[in-house]
């Protein structure tokens, strides 16, 4: 099949290949294909082909089946099976054609991909050809001669001239009618029931051996075939003569309509603005509240609904909205399960997100709820799933979200949806492989959960939900830990700064120790309000009210009452009952003082306990003399123990019960960095890069962009017109460059050259790399190197080992 596919992709021109390129992003991901060989065995690679089948509309996918079901599809005999005018098949069949699922050979003669050939077992409902059947081990030719005699035809010349006239027979309705005018009584519901429930059924095999049954005289003729004693099968053109010349497969280029209402953009505009301002507040909201209470998972897995309501209710969130942006941010991975504290707590991407602008954290929540696998606000049996539970429905959610929000985009502006079943069949007709009944299932949580996002308003899809729908970058799954290309797409950026554009960022502080922000208020500015007063209301105005337990909790975090006074100042005049409130209870503070330490220092000798307190080498530890013969230290016991072991003393630890305690500590065993390649040939050794232990992995890393498809064609058809002229060359060079080399390594070198096989290699000095799709340019290999995801330059000369990498 890749031989086919090779054959058409050199007979294409460079606008088409492109086309081929621009919309099968998977075949020049990197490392990008450098050869059309190696572009053939990408775009017929199977779950490459079944990825691209689900974005393809009903027609296409009609189109293949029917195809598959014919012995040699044209474009003409396709149309004439679906009964449709071929003005009407072809830009579907154009549409294969650009994302290699299907091409036609010189005669016109449709193939189609290995991948969507496994997808359907048997399309239309129908078995396999006579060829397979009459081609069989099991046929001997004996049995193919009778079945000749049988069916009236001549019972000589080769076999495959045999089979082309049973085939020929078997293929004609009115000959197959025919030859049913002389069989028993009973065969004709027989063969109907293989025709339309088949093409296999199990069947009483003791019949097919009886003298005088339907059954028999079907397996004579070859109507029926068994590839088992009790089970039975139609062939696939006898089963389209037995339907009738009225059959055609269903084909339906015409999309459902989606019945519409006009809407008033600006409402939808302004509703957008004052709902997306809103989730990354509440997100910050949420977040700080686990910083302080973790979150507990139960036994079975997933959070409580008790601790949903609990944290919705200390947050001022309804509950819908706590389980969307709790599932948000933990796949977001600003919180995860944190082993010490028994709970789900914010992680250190958190505190690098509430930093960043708030449409930069606007953008990172949508990203992650965009590639989402679980349905938050979805219903069984009426009842809501467990949040951070397993969803069985997996990556199909994810599926069904971006397909749902993809068929909004596409309404004419000032439109909304006004009949969700005709929503619903029209995305099922854009995605027909997905799952119904999931689709009708979880499409109302979808919705609902846009419209608390600000994406979705008065059922009409926003600025911030079409520029999400239009995303062109692949949004990987929900395990994915950075997903920049999302993350950074300039079109969301812009909407995603739009949409919070309107957001206040002071507030009116009343003389009744009240504080109104009159529309969205800023995540800031909400925080600010939110650590020294206590929330009252929320809406298009929301309220704070400052009370003495208020003031103190901020002072508890570390405010002074000046600066507190300052930050307020700075978003708004003070009144004086106000700073009156905040000085006094600041004059009131700390009256009474808890003191923490890390661990007791006891000893019955007090000389020795001042000059351990004394000691200059010490003063790290924070050691503070409590009495006489007890000391306390800042620091924790391990840390003292090293500390006061360090300087000379001996101590012992003590547990809790006074018994003393000593542990073997297991050595730790170095661990050496390691080498990578970085682009241009530099080197850097990976444990040497500032924070990368502290980093589950680089934040906003962007990856090496793959190349313009256009761009790409014209590279490929270039290089496809010089293969000709480097055969042979490529040993040539390694021989006489990759001098270090046995000759064996030098053909393996070579394979990684004329087919892009993967290898290792070291260099001179000890470097190592993993390489693939390599070019010979002068006396250096141009290959891809996986260490530095680029495409780097190695002399020939410097190459010492070859190996192969599996």
């Amino acid at each position: 099949m890749e031989d086919h596919l090779l054959g058409w992709l050199r007979t294409l021109d460079e606008d088409r290949l492109g086309r081929v390129l621009a919309n099968r992003p998977d075949a020049i991901a990197a490392p990008w294909p450098r050869r059309l060989d190696t572009l053939a065995q990408r775009l017929g690679n199977g779950f490459a082909v079944m990825e691209t089948l689900r974005g393809l509309p009903l027609p296409c996918l009609q189109l293949a089946e029917a195809a598959l079901a014919m012995s040699r599809p044209t474009a003409e005999t396709l149309a004439a099976f679906v009964d449709a005018p071929a003005g009407e098949v072809t830009p579907w069949l154009e549409h294969l054609y650009d994302h290699a699922l299907a091409w036609p050979d010189d005669d016109g003669v449709i193939h189609l991909a290995e991948g969507v050939v496994r997808w359907w077992a048997a399309p239309l409902s129908l078995g396999e050809s006579l060829d397979h059947y009459l081609n069989s081990w099991t046929i001997s030719n004996d049995a193919l001669h009778s079945l000749a005699r049988n069916l009236g035809l001549p019972a000589h010349g080769n076999k495959r001239r045999i089979i082309t006239r049973v085939t020929e027979t078997l293929s004609d309705i009115e000959r197959v009618r025919s030859l049913m005018g002389g069989a028993p009584d009973g065969t004709v519901p027989l063969l109907d029931r293989f025709a339309w429930d088949g093409p296999a059924l199990s069947v009483d095999g003791g019949r097919f051996v009886t003298p005088g049954t339907p059954e028999k005289w079907c397996a004579d003729h070859g109507l029926l075939f068994r590839p088992s004693w009790h089970v039975a099968e139609v062939p696939r053109e006898v089963a389209i003569c037995l339907r009738g010349p009225g059959y055609h497969p269903a084909f339906l280029p015409d999309a459902p309509e989606v019945v519409t209402i006009p809407v008033d953009p600006e409402e939808v505009d302004h509703l957008m603005t004052l709902a997306a301002p809103h989730v990354v507040e509440r997100c910050a909201a949420l977040l700080d509240n686990t910083s302080k209470t973790p979150l507990p998972l139960l036994k079975s897995g997933g959070v409580g609904v008790r601790e949903v309501r609990r944290v919705a209710k200390e947050t001022g969130c309804d509950e819908d909205e706590t389980r969307l942006l709790l599932e948000v941010c933990a796949v977001a991975r600003l919180l995860a399960w944190d082993e010490p504290s028994g709970g789900m707590i914010p992680t250190d991407r958190f505190d690098r997100w509430r930093l960043d602008e708030g449409s930069a954290r606007l953008r990172v929540l949508l990203s992650a709820w965009w590639r989402m696998e679980r349905s938050s606000l979805r219903k069984l049996d009426g009842k809501y799933g467990t949040v951070l539970g397993d969803d069985p429905a997996g990556s199909a959610v994810a599926r069904i979200r971006r397909s749902v929000l993809s068929v909004l985009a596409h309404l004419p502006s000032g439109t909304a949806f006004a009949d969700r079943v005709s929503l619903l069949r029209n995305v099922h007709w854009h995605a027909p492989l997905l799952d119904r009944e999931l689709l009708f299932a979880c499409a109302p949580a979808v919705l609902d959960e846009a419209k608390l996002l600000g994406l979705l308003a008065n059922d009409a899809l926003t600025d911030l939900g079409r520029a999400l729908a239009g995303l062109t970058a692949q949004p990987g799954d929900e395990n994915d830990d950075a997903v920049p290309m999302v993350e950074h797409d300039p079109v969301l950026a812009q909407a995603s700064t739009r949409a919070l554009a309107s957001v206040r960022r002071s507030a009116l502080f009343g003389p009744d120790l009240t504080a109104v922000v009159t529309g969205p208020p800023s995540a800031e500015l909400a925080a600010l309000l939110d650590r020294v007063a206590e929330r009252e209301s929320r809406g298009a105005a929301s309220v704070w009210r400052f009370t003495t337990e208020s003031v103190r909790r901020a002072l508890d975090h570390g405010y002074e009452a000046d600066l507190l006074l300052d930050e307020l100042a700075g978003v708004g005049t003070i009144p004086q009952p106000l700073e009156y409130l905040v000085r006094d209870t600041a004059r009131r503070h700390g009256e009474v003082t808890v003191t923490t330490v890390g661990c007791v220092i006891q000893a019955t000798d007090t000389t020795l306990l001042a000059e351990i307190a004394a000691h200059r080498r010490l003063g790290k530890l924070g050691l503070r003399l409590l009495a006489p013969t007890v000391l306390v230290s800042g620091a924790g016991a391990d840390r003292t123990l090293a500390a006061l072991r360090e300087v000379g003393y001996s101590p012992v630890p003590v547990s809790d019960t006074g018994e003393i305690t000593i542990h073997r500590a297991r050595a730790e065993e170095p661990q050496n960095g390691k080498l990578i390649l970085l682009p241009g040939g530099q080197v850097a050794e990976l444990a040497g890069f500032p924070g990368i232990a502290e980093l589950e992995a680089p934040p906003y890393m962007l990856a090496e962009p793959t190349p313009d498809p256009h761009e790409h064609a014209r590279r490929l058809l270039a290089a496809s017109r010089q293969d000709a002229e480097k055969i042979g060359r490529t040993w040539a060079i390694i021989g006489r460059m990759a001098t270090r080399l046995p000759t064996a390594q030098q053909s393996l070198l070579g394979f990684v050259v004329d087919r892009g096989v993967r290898a290792g290699i070291t260099l001179t000095g000890g470097l190592t790399a993993t390489i693939s799709h390599g070019e010979l340019k002068g006396g250096a290999l141009d290959a891809w190197c996986e260490e530095a995801g680029d495409y780097l330059e190695f002399p020939l000369a410097e190459i010492v080992e070859v190996r192969g990498a599996y």
